[in-house]
């Protein structure tokens, strides 16, 4: 068999190693957990990051593989830091509306750079209207530099981090301040979009998203997942409105034994009708999200000069690192909150 011939037959191996393996991961049970946090929900923000995986080529492919339970279980940190420590909640959103009047385009008025946004509207103010575009193109250079110094406690740290910014960008209530339906009478609607939505739907998405691909500018990148969230907003609110004017408050609500409580919760038939009015809308922005997480995995190794991760592969994260998470999961279950939320 010629070089070119054995090389093709391993690739194809490889790839239907990783259909195989996709599959078997996904049949497992997930466990739902339910807190104050509603960002993709917990289950969501883990799909996303554990299915990231497998869009990666060989040469990342076996070395997140191994990591992939730390990866999945890992991905909701940034929330759980979210509501325990101040200057991390603006990092998952921003909101675009604060930006302009009704008419205008958000994205002509401000300056992708960050630079030019501080000066425009200085570092308190964005800091105020939120940064997340401008995080994830921080994160990825973090990751960068964790790449090129082989420090696996920061490539697993970041690595999960970047995932669950880059999923909050894929979601249009994080690109306004009525994050919450709060200001439009609809509270509620971001837990019901980002969880009770995926949670009931997830089994059933096609997450097949292909293989993640080098992308020239992170940061542009960044920006135009905000855009098509935020493009996606008025449809979000405006289908939730009808169908809540269509449902009686008995039909849209129902209870539902979560754990050891009885909880009031947005119905299945409401669920579902939303859901199907939304038409797809939940699941390409999830899939959009996935592949752009490891898209941007793959252009952070890439632009680190493509380390050889084999031989970082059969190390397990340090304890040091294990006793911080460990820590910052005990301050969260302790109810330590803090920042903006959407009760």
């Amino acid at each position: 068999m010629s070089f070119q011939s054995l090389k093709m037959a391993n690739w194809l191996n490889y790839k239907r190693l990783s259909v195989l393996s996709l599959l078997i991961l996904l049949s497992f049970s997930y466990p739902v957990e339910h807190s104050s946090i509603v960002t993709w929900g917990f289950y969501g923000h883990k799909r996303i990051n554990r299915i990231a995986v497998f869009t990666l080529p060989p040469a990342l492919f076996g070395f997140y593989k191994e990591h992939i339970e730390f990866l999945t279980e890992h991905a909701v940190d940034p929330d759980k830091r979210r509501y325990a420590m101040d200057g991390e909640a603006q990092c998952h959103y921003i909101d675009l509306d604060r930006y302009y009047s009704s008419g205008e385009d958000p994205f002509a008025i401000i300056p992708r750079k960050w630079t030019d946004a501080v000066a425009k509207y200085s570092e308190d103010t964005l800091q105020k209207h939120g940064i997340v575009p401008w995080h994830i193109n921080v994160m990825k250079m973090r990751l960068q530099k964790a790449f090129e110094s082989q420090n696996i406690d920061l490539i697993l740290k970041y690595s999960a981090d970047i995932g669950h910014y880059i999923g909050d960008a894929h979601v249009p209530l994080h690109t306004t301040e009525n994050y919450n339906g709060q200001l439009t009478g609809q509270k509620g609607i971001h837990g019901l979009w980002e969880s009770r939505l995926v949670e009931i739907n997830a089994d059933e998405y096609n997450y097949f998203v292909g293989k993640a691909i080098y992308i020239e500018r992170v940061l542009d990148c960044a920006w135009d997942a905000v855009k098509a969230s935020h493009m996606a907003l008025d449809s979000v609110l405006r289908i939730e409105k009808e169908l809540t004017e269509a449902f009686t408050p008995n039909k849209k609500y129902s209870y539902e034994q979560r754990g050891n409580a009885v909880v009031s919760t947005y119905s299945y038939e409401f669920s579902q009708a939303y859901h199907h009015r939304l038409n797809g809308m939940v699941e390409r922005r999830m899939r959009a999200a996935i592949i752009t997480v490891g898209s941007i995995w793959y252009t952070a190794w890439v632009d680190a000069g493509q380390p050889d991760l084999s031989r970082l592969q059969n190390t397990p994260p340090s304890q040091a690192l294990l006793e911080e998470m460990k820590a910052l999961d005990a301050q969260f279950r302790a109810g330590c909150h803090t920042g903006r939320t959407c009760d």
